[in-house]
């Protein structure tokens, strides 16, 4: 496969996973805004963004693997296609949909010291399980 058809490829693929994710594929904007949300290195340009969108580029692995964090899908389906739809549920995908608020909690941790991070960790945990209990 030719450059341009990858980068074809995947702009395709992104414009798939951004409907399915319920955000727009036309905005570069909305796109760039909510992966530097969620990307803790260089943020990205509206025209990076929109450079993905139309097929004129194809992000760095770093933020191919944020991408495919935030929208739900397989990273390599992102990158490389493959015979399923991520969507459908056939192919398997362990990657969690975080929303701004998740994102910024997870950033606000990454900043405690090792002795509270794991406090907060455990009142997760102890959440969980007593959610888990109630249901």
């Amino acid at each position: 496969m030719n450059s341009t058809n990858e980068r074809e490829g995947f702009s395709e693929r992104l414009q798939h996973a951004l409907k399915t994710a319920h955000y727009s594929p036309d905005s570069p904007t909305r796109l760039a805004r909510e992966f530097n949300i969620r990307f803790e290195g260089r943020p990205i340009t509206v025209h990076a963004a929109r450079k993905w969108l139309v097929g004129e580029a194809i992000p760095t692995q770093e933020k191919l693997r944020m991408l495919a964090q935030w929208l739900g899908v397989p990273a390599d389906w992102l990158r490389f296609g493959g015979d399923t739809d991520p969507a459908t549920g056939e192919a398997s995908n362990t990657s969690a949909r975080f929303e701004s608020a998740d994102v910024k909690l997870i950033a606000d941790l990454q900043r405690l010291d090792d002795h509270h991070r794991e406090m907060a960790r455990e009142f997760i945990r102890m959440l969980v399980r007593m959610n888990h209990q109630r249901q």
